[in-house]
Formats: C-alpha cells, structure tokens, sequence
C-alpha cells in the first residue's frame, strides 16, 4: 500500500470528521479507512488523531500533517489534470465556496448552467456568507462579491458589482431624504452584519478622501435578502447589491438614494489558490463563468 493512498484516507477522514461518514463519502469501508490511517501513523511514527468511541480530534502533528498533505495531494491532483487536459478529458470534484446572496440571485444561475453542459464535473458548493480560507479549508475556487484587495490568491473579475443605498417610499416621506451621508447617522437603518464595515458605512467624501458613517437601526441582520425585506417594509435604509435590489427600485418599492457619494471599484471576482498546476477542471470552470456573464451583460 502507497503513502498516498494512505494519505488520501486520513484526508477523507479528517474532512468528513469520522471514519463512518469518510466510508460512506468514498464507498470504503469504516475498517479499511482505520488501516489506512493506522498504517500511516504506524510509518511516521506519530499519532495524528485522538479516538474515541464517539469522536476524533487532530493531533498538533496530525493538524500539521493535514495541512501539508493536503497541499501535496491538490499538487499531484492538478499536475493529473493538467496532463488530462490535452487530451480534453476534464472530470472530477471541484469544492467552491460562494456566498448565499449569489447562489439565490439571478446570477446565480451561472453554476446551474455550468452543471449542466459539464455532467463530468461534480459542483460541491459550499454557501458561507464569510471569506473562507481557500487554502486551509481545501476549497479549489471561491466566486466573491466585493472591493478586490490584495492576497496571495489569483483573481479574475467575471462582472461589475455596485452597491445601492435604498429606503421605501414611505421611510423617505417620514425622515427625509439624506442630501449628504452624515445625515445617516440620526436616521433609522438597516444594517448587513455580513458586510465588513458593519455598522460604520463608507461614502464618497467631498474631496478625494472617503468618509464613515456609523448608523443604528431596529435591525441587524447577516442577510441582505432579510435586509432587503426590512427595508420595503419601511424600517430604515440599508445597502444592497445592485442585483438584490434592482427588481424593488423598478417596481418602486425601493428609492436609491446618495447615488453620486456610493464608492466604485467593487466586482464580482473569481478567486482561486496560487498553484504551479491549476487543474483543468478548474480552469474550464472559470473560463465558463467568465463567459457566461460577459454574455449576460451584453459585452
């Protein structure tokens, strides 16, 4: 038996948190995945998990362990890939995380598409409203909606993003409309706790520099679909993706306002782990969302 079939046992196992739930995963056994990880403990001459009758846990040299053996495995995964793809054989499993707001947004459509015209591709999406770790929670590929920063990740941008300040008809005949964005601080708001400036909203400032306003509000919430919903029922203003709340400003639901003082430069990006070998698989799935919003938005 190899290391890296011992390897990729221990792997499944810590990733799926047991033995059972790693055999039924992979279609091995229980038994067998505990001889896989026995014989590699037995070979490094370490303990990689604590076991009991009900639960497992990393060892420090099984954390370390993890962490570089799943480095290793990706690479050689790739390098097959990369081979694989001159001869267009392009299958297997691509582990991508999203955000909820994407997956149940229109836009969202782009990865039902994309299971659709490649069956030999298994799409395991994982929806988090936080920015995962790619690398240290093993995710091939992350599709963000955000201000692009720097990181040791690759990018590339697959549409444009804005966000819209919003209230109901009904919220701006009661309060006003804000002429400036300091005027947010005494009116009731909405806020998203999945954005990064949670309660203290950036703005256009009146020079080149931007401008804070911390805001208060009946609600908090990490959902702007729920953030959408309270702001057509009229308990404040709140930012939202443009794609949240287009279909409630056509229908006039929902007012923009401070349209001239809302930051630019944000997008909706595909992110993915800086690797010797990106794998094909990969590959093909960035290449299809890249067009398939460039198709979208008529470019």
């Amino acid at each position: 038996m190899d290391t890296l079939t011992r390897m990729r046992a221990f792997i499944d196992v810590v990733e799926a948190e047991g033995f059972s739930a790693a055999g039924r995963k992979i279609g091995r056994s229980k038994a067998l995945l505990s001889k896989y990880v026995r014989e590699l403990e037995d070979e490094l001459g370490a303990l990689l998990l604590n076991r009991t009758t009900r639960q497992f846990s990393l060892t420090e040299a099984g954390h370390t362990y993890y962490q570089r053996a799943s480095e290793i495995v990706r690479e050689v995964d790739s390098l097959a890939e990369a081979v694989r793809q001159s001869s267009g054989d392009v299958r297997g499993r691509i582990k991508l995380s999203a955000a909820r707001t994407f997956a149940d947004a229109p836009i969202g459509q782009s990865l039902i598409d994309f299971a659709k015209q490649h069956p030999d591709i298994v799409l395991d999406i994982h929806l988090d409203d936080r920015f995962v770790d790619l690398v240290e929670e093993g995710f091939d590929v992350a599709v963000r909606i955000s201000r692009l920063e720097n990181s040791s990740l690759i990018a590339r941008r697959l549409g444009p993003f804005s966000i819209k300040l919003c209230a109901s008809p009904e919220l701006i005949a009661k309060h006003g409309t804000p002429t400036r964005p300091q005027d947010l601080s005494n009116m009731p708001c909405i806020v998203d706790t999945n954005g990064r400036s949670l309660a203290n909203w950036r703005f256009k400032g009146d020079g080149e520099d931007s401008v804070s306003v911390t805001v208060s509000g009946p609600i908090e919430v990490n959902s702007p679909m729920a953030a959408r919903a309270a702001a057509v029922s009229g308990l404040g203003f709140t930012i939202l993706p443009d794609f949240i709340a287009a279909p409630d400003v056509a229908s006039g639901r929902l007012v923009t306002v401070l349209d001239d003082r809302i930051l630019s430069g944000s997008g909706i990006f595909a992110v993915y782990p800086h690797r010797r070998y990106l794998p094909a698989k990969v590959r093909v799935f960035v290449d299809f969302l890249v067009h398939w919003f460039r198709t979208r938005d008529g470019a």
